[in-house]
């Protein structure tokens, strides 16, 4: 009954799928695209409202749909990108009109047919789909690897660490309609042969087919002569759908000013400072800070950004302390990740070195304390900057590039995941509200540096050596005279 439920539904979708298709291939569709959500396990999709006719979908709407689907699907994302799509593409190669054997798309049904949750989204701004890899980076928290079916054939996935898996699609620009056709029903081929790939290793994964941008380009007075021809009422759904697009457009217009404002808000708010008898001890600042825990074998994400920096934030310190030697700076959190009681803890020590003839701080563990366990990142090995100067890093993780690491293989922070994006941090000598000069984590000489002078190095050497032997060489002083005697030289000295 569950198969034969899920099939009807499948069968439901699809063919709400290609009423839709054609309900808005009449109209103007040179700035949207389809796209098309579907899973392998669950049933999350099939709670998602599908957007009305003449609704287009816009980047934070979208971000929304992809948000709530990824919450209760597989977080293994296919993501079938092609260069250009259209409605139309599906309307006049899909077999919309009866002809199922000559339809390009027959593994792309199947999937849909075959999935217990699918959401077909028809018009989407094609910005908004041109940005999906970057919403579904950030939902992820992983970067896009981009493969074709014979990699994904050599490649072994866990269910349990997300991972984005980007396959590009090509589109044929040529006139002729059959090259078109030819290239879709390739792209189709290539969709099927991943969905094969992933069921042969029972992998769950959430695929998502859509495109960078429109395929179709329809002039606006073709678009008005049309819906004059079709009457009245043709003409009053056409100027419906166009006041809701621009409606849509100043929404999403309005939506970016907000968020360029408050990004400009976010940009300059002020460093947290513990200050011990009137006088500021330790500074702290970061463009973003979260955490993550695992559990389930998923991992689940909290943003602590806007509880710790920002206008009118003002985070509780209590548990910090400072003097010449240490200095530890507590962040204190309540229901995080539902834990009741969540601390963040920096701990740093400042000590002569010998060598250096000078004082160098040191960030020696971060800590996560939460409903009355422990969890402690060494970060001495990596972080680290004189005792003047505070210290400065774009990226300081456990995970990606990792600078913190677990202090043992048994330690609880082998479950958790910190990120903090441009961070700077000063235990030591603060004066006047102000970081001290940064120490970056940055080395002046990178690996490109290295492989660049050790080259040049190999080259000189060579090109001495050359030189050498060139000057080495020298010219006889007497040359034989075929018509006087032969020159005589002595075999003994």
């Amino acid at each position: 009954m569950a198969a034969e439920h899920r099939m009807m539904s499948g069968r439901g979708c699809m063919a709400a799928f290609l009423a839709m298709l054609c309900t808005f291939s009449s109209g103007k569709c040179d700035e949207q695209v389809p796209l098309m959500l579907w899973t392998s396990e669950g049933s999350g999709l099939l709670s998602q409202a599908v957007p009305a006719a003449g609704h287009i979908v816009g980047v934070t709407q979208l971000n929304s749909y992809l948000e709530t689907a990824l919450g209760s699907s597989p977080r293994n994302v296919l993501l079938f990108l092609q260069d250009k799509m259209s409605i139309e593409d599906f309307t006049m190669y899909g077999g919309a009109f009866g002809n199922k054997q000559d339809s390009a798309f027959p593994n792309l049904e199947g999937a849909l047919l075959s999935s217990p949750s699918s959401l077909v989204l028809p018009t989407v701004a094609w910005p908004a789909s041109n940005a999906v890899i970057g919403q579904l980076q950030d939902q992820l928290d992983t970067s896009p690897l981009y493969l074709d079916p014979e990699m994904l054939s050599q490649l072994r996935l866990n269910a349990s660490t997300p991972a984005l898996l980007v396959f590009r699609l090509p589109y044929s620009t040529g006139a002729d309609l059959m090259s078109v056709k030819e290239v879709l029903s390739g792209n189709d081929e290539v969709i099927g042969q991943v969905m094969s790939i992933m069921k042969s290793q029972s992998v769950p994964y959430t695929a998502v087919y859509t495109a960078v941008r429109p395929s179709r380009q329809v002039s606006s007075i073709s678009m008005d002569m049309e819906a004059g021809v079709r009457g009245g009422r043709s003409l009053l759904q056409y100027g419906d759908r166009k006041r809701e697009r621009e409606r849509q457009r100043e929404k999403e217009r309005a939506e970016k000013k907000a968020n360029d404002r408050a990004s400009e808000r976010t940009g300059v708010y002020p460093p947290v400072e513990f200050k011990e008898g009137g006088a500021g001890c330790i500074m702290l600042w970061a463009e973003n800070l979260t955490v993550s825990v695992l559990r389930g074998g998923r991992w689940e994400r909290h943003d602590l950004t806007s509880l710790t920096f920002g206008e009118g934030v003002t985070p509780r310190l209590q548990g910090s302390l400072c003097n010449q030697s240490h200095s530890s700076l507590v962040l204190n959190y309540e229901n995080i990740l539902g834990h009741r009681s969540f601390k963040l803890v920096f701990t740093m020590s400042q000590r002569h070195y010998k060598v250096s003839a000078r004082r160098w701080f040191t960030l020696d563990a971060v800590e996560i304390e939460y409903d009355g366990q422990k969890a402690t990142f060494n970060g001495s090995r990596s972080v680290y900057a004189p005792a003047e100067y505070s210290y400065r890093c774009q990226s300081v993780t456990n995970f990606r590039y990792p600078v913190l690491v677990p202090r043992t293989s048994k330690d609880p922070a082998n479950q958790w995941r910190v990120s903090f994006t441009d961070f700077q941090i000063q235990g030591f000598n603060v004066a006047g509200g102000e970081f001290s000069y940064a120490s970056d984590c940055a080395g002046f000489f990178s690996p490109g540096i290295w492989m660049g002078l050790l080259t040049s190095l190999l080259m000189l050497v060579v090109l001495t050596y050359g030189l050498h032997m060139i000057m080495q060489l020298h010219t006889m002083d007497r040359f034989d005279d075929p018509k006087g005697p032969a020159i005589s030289v002595p075999q003994t000295d």
